[in-house]
């Protein structure tokens, strides 16, 4: 084969063609292959793993679907999975959107607390929960102005199966541990002392109509209550009447310038219990609107003489607790003033004896200030719908208030009666219906906007009636990162301080020192047992009470263990020594932890908030304490050591003892001897 010259050169440059070529792609190789390594083939494996876990999964596996929503598989088909996410709720997904089984040793159990008018779904996290409460809210509220579901966020317990199945529940912890929201609620007494005025005026009116008693007018001025007559003798027998029926209110006859009045005003007494009076039925109201929310371990407490605390601990959504307690509702039944006109001018005077109040947001309608029933006659509300299927609350009242109502409706066919909401401090006509018949125990009121209107409203007056205004001055928001980082620090102060004292107490009294850390360990064990137990509120004062029990609990052993050390110093056997030691430390500890627990008994009476949270756990500390300390560690020892007759030392550590005078003061022929003395030698013996 001949190659020419020309050939040859011309194969020379298209192998360096090629080379050159080969150069310019070797980057683009090396860039393919990095991509390969770093991006495809990771990819790939989680595909892979995917697949297998798709493969893998079966009825009974806790599962996270791609939106974050955590559930329990109930059926698996071939491209569709069914997801239980509450308890009789299930949702159907597509197979690929589950991305993740969680671990049997995790596996949590479905809070069923939830009625059948609410679903709640449990979430990865707090930014999947947001972004979730987001989405429902736009997908189930078409109108944000008018909701008709309310999406609120709380936290849940994750405790094992295993545990909830023995009814064992988390501790219940505070708002500073766990997060929530806090408000302070001023009370309206003056508005508490005007509704039981007005209430009274309208018992009133009714006892002078079944006696036959005719007065000039029924009207509550101010703080009095006052009946015009014309002449004296029904006024003072008014006067004597009322004396014995409204026994809270002090009676007397004046007269005036068109005749005869009977003033009645509350005595002092009188007028601090319906104080006293409507801050407990405030409270009382508070909890039953709590216990509707849901909440669990609420705080309600008194603060001074007006005010009302309210600690929601796991509650995120403060918006919905806030329009639920902060909300003052109270429901008054009154006569429309039938000789007023239809419409009244709200610019024109009131006439005496009745007020303005508008009907929504449209006509003024002026009412009689005759309240026929008041919110707590209310025995049960529930939401309904009416003949026109429009939203309705049905309410049934007590034999009292359906005894007024009857009589009143019975009296006023064919007259029309409204429905007064009042809330913080305004009242709202809900409805104006003309009375067709004589009503008794059981109506219903419309005029709500929307079905969940309704069912707030029947919440509210479900939960009862507020015996004074209240409003909110003041609202912290606390999130549960803080609370997870208190608890992080609480509980380690609890472990170091824990091991400080064991280290301490085995290298002083040694094998009593252990004896008294298993005994501080069982202190500890009842302590945070009988605070479950009592579901009491753990708080981060609380868990500082927790440290300092510790502190004070150790202290009883201390003395049982240096009693014990005296007896063997002056020459007590062993076995002598510890039942002399129990027996004389008994009375020191005793009067030690009595004088403590009256301290802790004071906080407790006369503190609040978080000083009563410390008071609780020390108080129930110092009992435990005294249990653990002098009992326990008594039958620990006489475990060890009862058992042995010929018992010669104790492992207690270091005894000292005094120096003897021999050895303060050496005789002559020690020191003629040349021998030298170490005082030392006998001051200090170990028992062992």
């Amino acid at each position: 084969m001949f190659i020419t010259h020309a050939f040859a050169q011309g194969a020379s440059a298209g192998a360096t063609g090629i080379e050159s070529s080969l150069m310019n792609f070797l980057p683009l190789i090396a860039m393919f292959a990095v991509l390969y390594f770093i991006m495809i083939r990771p990819q790939m494996k989680r595909q892979k793993e995917h697949r297998n876990l798709l493969a893998a999964m079966a009825k009974g596996d806790e599962v996270v679907t791609n939106g974050g929503i955590l559930g329990k598989v109930s059926k698996v088909n071939d491209a569709y999975v069914d997801i239980e996410i509450a308890d009789g709720v299930e949702i159907t997904v597509q197979k690929n959107a589950v991305t993740a089984t969680l671990p049997k040793a995790i596996n949590t159990t479905f809070d069923n607390s939830a009625n059948n008018a609410s679903v709640r779904i449990r979430l990865a996290d707090t930014d999947t929960q947001l972004r979730a409460k987001d989405l429902l809210a736009k997908a189930l509220n078409h109108e944000s102005s008018n909701p008709a579901y309310i999406v609120a966020l709380n936290l849940q317990s994750a405790s094992p199966k295993w545990l909830t199945a023995l009814h064992a529940l988390p501790m219940y912890l505070g708002l500073d541990l766990r997060g929530g929201v806090h408000f302070l609620l001023q009370v309206d007494m003056a508005g508490a002392l005007a509704k039981k005025l007005d209430t009274s005026a309208s018992d009133i009116r009714t006892l002078l109509r079944e006696r036959t008693i005719r007065s000039g007018g029924i009207s509550r001025v101010e703080h009095t209550i006052r009946i015009n007559f014309a002449t004296a003798a029904p006024a003072e027998a008014t006067r004597t009447l009322l004396a014995d029926k409204f026994r809270e209110l002090q009676w007397n006859v004046q007269t005036a310038a068109d005749g005869y009045q009977v003033i009645g005003v509350f005595s002092p007494s009188a007028l601090r219990t319906v104080q006293e009076n409507a801050l407990k039925q405030n409270i009382a109201t508070l909890h039953n609107r709590v216990n509707e929310l849901g909440v669990a371990e609420p705080v309600i407490q008194q603060q001074g003489v007006d005010r009302i605390i309210v600690e929601l601990p796991g509650v995120q959504d403060t918006a919905k607790a806030k329009d639920i307690i902060g909300r003052t509702a109270t429901l008054e039944a009154r006569l429309v003033d039938a000789n007023a006109p239809r419409f009244p001018n709200p610019r024109d005077p009131v006439p005496a004896g009745a007020e303005l109040f508008t009907e929504g947001n449209s006509a003024p309608v002026l009412l009689k200030k005759q309240i026929i029933f008041t919110g707590d006659r209310i025995t049960d509300a529930a939401a309904g719908f009416d003949e026109h299927q429009h939203a309705a609350v049905k309410i049934r009242l007590d034999a009292a208030g359906g005894r007024v109502l009857r009589s009143v409706s019975r009296d006023n066919i064919g007259k029309p009666m409204a429905i007064v909401l009042f809330e913080k401090g305004k009242g709202e006509v809900l409805t104006v219906a003309t009375i067709q018949s004589e009503l008794g125990e059981n109506f219903q009121i419309t005029g709500s906007a929307s079905t969940a209107a309704a069912n707030d409203l029947a919440l509210l007056l479900r939960a009862g009636s507020l015996a004074a205004p209240m409003e909110i001055i003041e609202e912290r928001t606390i999130g549960p990162s803080l609370g997870a980082d208190n608890i992080k620090k609480g509980f380690d102060s609890v472990l170091y301080g824990f091991a400080a004292i064991a280290l301490f107490m085995l290298a002083y009294y040694m094998l009593f020192g252990l004896v008294s850390v298993l005994a501080l360990s069982l202190n500890l064990l009842l302590l945070i047992a009988v605070l479950s137990m009592l579901q009491a509120t753990l708080t981060l004062p609380g868990i500082a009470a927790i440290a300092l029990t510790l502190g004070m609990a150790i202290d009883a052993n201390v003395l049982i263990n240096e009693r014990i050390r005296e007896e063997l110093r002056h020459g007590a056997s062993p076995q002598t020594a510890i039942s002399s030691g129990f027996q004389h430390a008994w009375s020191t500890i005793l009067d030690s932890n009595v004088t403590t627990l009256i301290a802790g008994l004071a906080l407790l009476a006369f503190g609040s908030g978080p000083v009563r949270g410390f008071a609780v756990v020390h108080c129930i500390g110092i009992l435990t304490s005294m249990f653990s300390a002098v009992f326990f560690a008594r039958g620990l020892v006489n475990l060890w050591y009862g058992g042995r007759r010929k018992l010669k030392s104790l492992s207690i550590g270091q005894i000292w003892r005094p120096a003897t005078p021999a050895a303060l003061f050496p005789s002559t022929d020690n020191l003629s001897d040349g021998k030298k003395v170490n005082p030392s030698s006998a001051n200090h013996t170990t028992s062992r």
